[in-house]
C-alpha cells in the first residue's frame, strides 16, 4: 500500500489497544490517517500505545474509553471523534469477547454480554458514524466477524450467534447505502495469534496435559487447513484495501481470512 493513500482520512477502531484492532489501527496510521482507539487495559499501558502511534507514524491518535456495552458511551465517542478529528471516515468495529460454554449450562450474563459487545455495539457504532458519512459523501464500516460468522462450532453458541449477526447487519447496511460512496463489509478472520489466544494455548495446555505446540496443531489450529495463524498485519493490510478507492465494489461481503477453515 502507498504510505500516505489514506491521509486526510479520520477512523475510530473499536477494542484496539491490543491484538487485531490494535494491529488494524497501527495498520491505518501507516497509511497516513489520524485514528481514535478504544478498548480495555492499564491507563499508562494505554497511554504509551496511543503514544507510540502517534510518534511511529506521524499522524494524530486519541483514545476514548467507551464501554462497549453502553450504547451512549458509543454514540457519545463517534461524536467526540467527529469533533476532536474534524470526523470519522472510517469505522471499524472489532470489539468482542468469546465464552466458552454447552448452552444449557451457558451463564445469562455471559450471553447477554457477548451479544451485545459483539453485536449491538455495532449497531450503535454503525447508527452514530453513518449520518456525518452521507453528508461528506464517504465512508468505509468495516464489521469484525470471524470465521465462525460462517460456520459453527459447538459450545460457542453466543459467539456464533453474534458473529452470525454481525453478517446480516453488514448486508443490510450495504443495501442500504449502496448508491453512496460509502460501503460496509466483514472481516472473516480465523486463528489470529494474539494474546487472547496465547492465554487459551497455555490454559489448553493445562488442562489436557500437553504441550503448547500440540495445543496449537490439534486443537487450536484443527480446523484450519494452512494450519498456520492468520497473521494481525494481513488483517492490518485487508482493512486498508478496504478503505481505497480500489474496494469501491466491495459491498456487503464476507472476506473469509482463515486458512481454508470455510472451504471444506
Amino acid at each position: 500500500m502507498q504510505p500516505d493513500v489514506l491521509k486526510g482520512k479520520n477512523a475510530v477502531i473499536t477494542g484496539s489497544t491490543s491484538g487485531i484492532g490494535l494491529g488494524m489501527a497501527r495498520a491505518l496510521a501507516d497509511s497516513g490517517a489520524n485514528v481514535m482507539i478504544n478498548g480495555l487495559g492499564d491507563a499508562g499501558e494505554i497511554e504509551a500505545t496511543r503514544a507510540a502511534i502517534e510518534n511511529d507514524f506521524g499522524i494524530t491518535a486519541l483514545y476514548d474509553g467507551a464501554n462497549m456495552l453502553d450504547g451512549e458511551e458509543i454514540t457519545a465517542m463517534i461524536t467526540r471523534a467527529e469533533s476532536e478529528l474534524g470526523s470519522v471516515d472510517i469505522l471499524i468495529n472489532n470489539a468482542g469477547i468469546q465464552f466458552v460454554s454447552a448452552i444449557d449450562e451457558f451463564p445469562a450474563d455471559k450471553w447477554e454480554a457477548i451479544i451485545s459487545i459483539n453485536l449491538v455495539s455495532n449497531f450503535y457504532a454503525i447508527k452514530a458514524a453513518l449520518p456525518g458519512m452521507k453528508e461528506r459523501n464517504w465512508g468505509r464500516i468495516i464489521n469484525l466477524a470471524s470465521a465462525h460468522g460462517l460456520v459453527a462450532s459447538p459450545f460457542k453458541s453466543a459467539y456464533v450467534a453474534a458473529k452470525h449477526g454481525v453478517l446480516g447487519l453488514t448486508k443490510s447496511v450495504a443495501l442500504e447505502i449502496a448508491e453512496s460512496p460509502i460501503t460496509c463489509n466483514a472481516i472473516c478472520p480465523g486463528y489470529v495469534r494474539t494474546p487472547l489466544v496465547d492465554g487459551q494455548i497455555k490454559d489448553q495446555a493445562k488442562v489436557h496435559n500437553m504441550s503448547e505446540e500440540q495445543v496449537i496443531r490439534d486443537i487450536i489450529l484443527a480446523a484450519q487447513p494452512s494450519k498456520r495463524f492468520v497473521e494481525v498485519e494481513e488483517l492490518g493490510q485487508l482493512a486498508v484495501f478496504l478503505c481505497t478507492e480500489a474496494a469501491q465494489s466491495f459491498n456487503g461481503a464476507s472476506l473469509p481470512m482463515e486458512g481454508g477453515w470455510t472451504a471444506r
